[in-house]
């Protein structure tokens, strides 16, 4: 398996609105249906990828991390956790892989608290359940602190979700990251159920991540997060920051008097591309063929000596066969794009020898 392989490899972002496991009354059972639905097909899609790490980030509502301690970033290195709620029980934490995990980003210079008993609640048990994962599967919760103030940036959650990626790619493990909250919602304020969502802003959030544009997030500081009922973001943002620009595989949007419920699904694995810049540094061997470039960019004596006779022009500079026969050719793929030479050297050259034949046939 190439360094490639490894890494966050898929993900998903789901919301964890405790009516999805509840159905009260108030609530539209097809609705319900067709979000845990889209959660389930997801699941199966980050299973295929084959994983060997499942993460599953999400935040605390106030039922342990409020007064005594409150952890930015944290990771659960138990070998189980208590669930709340109607998912009550014990569930099979990886908390060996968390205290890798932690040393990890500590390279990264990220420093994470982690726990050996926290509680898990449905923020993290719906997620886990619903996209198809037994309570008996080891998954590795991560903490970030969405409510109490001061949170962390959306930049610094952002920042660590990149260095998350590279923490796992240097563990040689090969995960998946679920992200749990969201889209907008204001539990236990008065706007919870009057005026409800923010919907303009989540129309807007929603056709940009469906569109690969899942960095859009960044765009709204703390105060904004706030205002527009989306703090849970964050735990989008750091998916956001470990998958990259990326368009979903799945996407759906449904909304809802107390949340607006909006389903990605990163599932399909990303073909290794050499990534390599447009305006690269020159390369230490090619700096002679480089020379007899910018001689002819920027002199038009050699480029009339080069239209007489390349081939002599060419032997003027000490180059191997290969640049030599690339030179006489004038050939800009071959020069610029599998010798490397800089484009703009490779054009400009082109470009001068052109000014002077046409000067010369005039």
């Amino acid at each position: 398996m190439t360094a490639s392989q490894f890494g966050i490899v898929g993900g998903a972002a789901v919301p964890h609105a405790p009516q999805l496991l509840s159905v009260p009354k108030s609530e539209d059972a097809e609705q319900v249906a067709r979000v845990r639905a889209a959660m389930g097909r997801i699941g199966e899609g980050l299973r295929a990828l084959k994983p060997d790490l499942v993460l599953l980030i999400s935040n605390e509502h106030g039922d342990q991390f409020i007064l005594d301690a409150v952890p930015a970033f944290m990771v659960h290195c138990g070998a189980r956790a208590m669930g709340h709620d109607g998912h009550k029980g014990w569930w099979s934490v990886d908390g060996s892989s968390g205290y890798d995990l932690v040393r990890a980003l500590q390279d990264e210079n990220f420093d994470p608290a982690f726990t050996l008993d926290a509680e898990l609640g449905t923020s993290f048990t719906i997620p886990w359940a619903f996209m198809g994962w037994e309570q008996s599967f080891p998954v590795l919760p991560l903490f970030v602190n969405a409510y109490v103030p001061p949170q962390p940036s959306p930049e610094r959650c952002f920042a660590f979700g990149k260095a998350l990626h590279r923490a796992v790619t240097r563990m040689g493990r090969r995960a998946v990251l679920i992200a749990s909250g969201g889209l907008s919602h204001y539990p236990g304020t008065a706007r919870y159920a009057n005026p409800g969502p923010d919907l303009a802003f989540d129309r807007v959030a929603y056709k940009a991540i469906e569109a690969g544009n899942f960095r859009m997030l960044l765009g709204s500081d703390a105060e904004a997060l706030d205002r527009t009922g989306n703090v849970e973001a964050r735990a989008w943002l750091m998916l956001a920051g470990a998958l990259g620009e990326r368009r979903p595989d799945q996407a759906i949007y449904e909304e809802n008097w107390h949340h607006t419920y909006a389903v990605f699904g990163w599932t399909k694995e990303q073909a290794a591309t050499e990534n390599r810049p447009w305006y690269d540094a020159t390369p230490v061997e090619r700096v002679e063929l480089s020379r007899a470039l910018h001689t002819l960019r920027t002199d038009a004596d050699a480029c009339r000596k080069f239209i007489k006779d390349a081939a002599a022009f060419s032997r003027d500079f000490e180059l191997n066969d290969n640049e030599r026969l690339a030179l006489v050719a004038l050939d800009q793929e071959l020069l610029r794009d599998t010798l490397k030479v800089h484009p703009l050297l490779v054009a400009g050259a082109a470009r001068r020898i052109g000014i002077v034949r046409n000067q010369q046939s005039a």
